[in-house]
């Protein structure tokens, strides 16, 4: 949120102080504060109702999404590599990690082998410039397909999980084929869980806990934060950054108990902690690399709110923490 903490007087030229309670002294000030903070609302609304549509249509509707923030992600990031002069093979790793996207939808058990293989395209390309390429050119490139390319597809891999019941106490059941267009997965049934598939359920509860993980972290660093988390980025607080998790935990259990997960009291606060811990681990990256490239926002694409990096940067972490305990942990629970 845009805070007008000082304002420079015409006559005196000194600082005065503006806060909530005479920011109705400056009527040009308080008009433009209450547009950001509309225009910081609405874009906010935007990008979640967007995002829930990507959710629940499933298959190349939500991996068409993702493609799309990769994209411009990595459009961001490599302004970012560009300030510290690194010369990247930009498109060529935007190319490619748009195949490890798609790649992740219709054949996941390929990533494996898709990705060392992106990764050597990149050095091929760039072996062959003109320019001899640098560490920092050829270490900046492979950090983008990994940043922006290979674990947005955990994000597909997760939202593909179709072929659970999560009503029951055990993971495992037949497969639900597809019967949307572009093989979407939307419930026959929204009148009764159980018809939810597994991919939907877990993206859902992914989501919620970053989101519960997110706003914790803000408001109660905001009020009662008083110790500082990081010098990466000064404005988080530790006070802030627990509640963020305590937060985080307690929606992935409330998940878990509606589920009916086996011992679900572990596991619905152990995913909760951990997508918390994520989140938090993803903010602090993606502040680290602003913090380098000397900028205070990746970019000014969402009104209000920054860039994609901006927005996106508690999700790049999180997914795989998600999606191999569903795989990994929850089969073993269930035994």
């Amino acid at each position: 949120m845009v805070c007008f903490a000082q304002y420079k007087g015409h006559h005196s030229g000194q600082r005065s102080q503006i806060d909530g309670s005479t920011l109705s002294e400056y009527p040009l000030l308080e008009n433009l504060f209450f547009f950001m903070l509309a225009t910081r609302i609405i874009s906010g609304i935007v990008a979640i109702a967007v995002a829930l549509g990507m959710i629940v249509g499933g298959g190349w509707y939500f991996t068409l999404g993702m493609a799309v923030l990769s994209y411009l992600a990595l459009v961001e990031y490599f302004q970012l590599v560009r300030a510290k002069g690194a010369v990247p093979a930009g498109k060529t790793t935007i190319v490619l990690s748009q195949i490890l996207l798609v790649t992740a939808l219709i054949a996941p058990h390929r990533l494996e082998v898709m990705f060392p293989v992106a990764g050597t395209a990149i050095c091929c390309y760039l072996l062959f410039q003109p320019q001899i390429a640098t560490i920092a050119d050829i270490s900046s490139s492979i950090l983008g397909l990994f940043y922006a390319g290979l674990l947005p597809t955990y994000w597909i891999r997760l939202r593909s999980l179709q072929d659970y019941d999560l009503s029951s106490s055990t993971v495992g059941g037949p497969l639900i084929a597809s019967t949307q267009p572009l093989a979407g997965f939307l419930p026959e049934d929204w009148s009764k869980a159980h018809f939810l598939s597994l991919g939907l359920t877990v993206t859902l509860l992914g989501f919620t806990c970053i989101w519960a993980a997110d706003i914790g972290a803000y408001f109660f660093g905001k009020f009662f934060g008083r110790t500082p988390l990081s010098d990466i980025s000064p404005k988080k607080t530790v006070e802030g950054a627990a509640f963020g998790m305590l937060a985080s935990t307690l929606v992935g259990a409330i998940w878990a108990w509606c589920l009916h997960w086996p011992m679900w009291w572990l596991a619905g606060s152990s995913l909760g902690l951990a997508t918390g811990l994520m989140s938090l681990l993803g903010d602090l990256t993606e502040s680290m690399m602003k913090r380098d490239a000397g900028v205070k926002d990746s970019g000014q694409l969402i009104p209000g709110h920054g860039g994609i990096l901006d927005r996106t940067d508690s999700y790049v972490f999180t997914a795989p923490a998600i999606y191999y305990f569903i795989v990994l942990v929850l089969p073993l629970l269930s035994n």
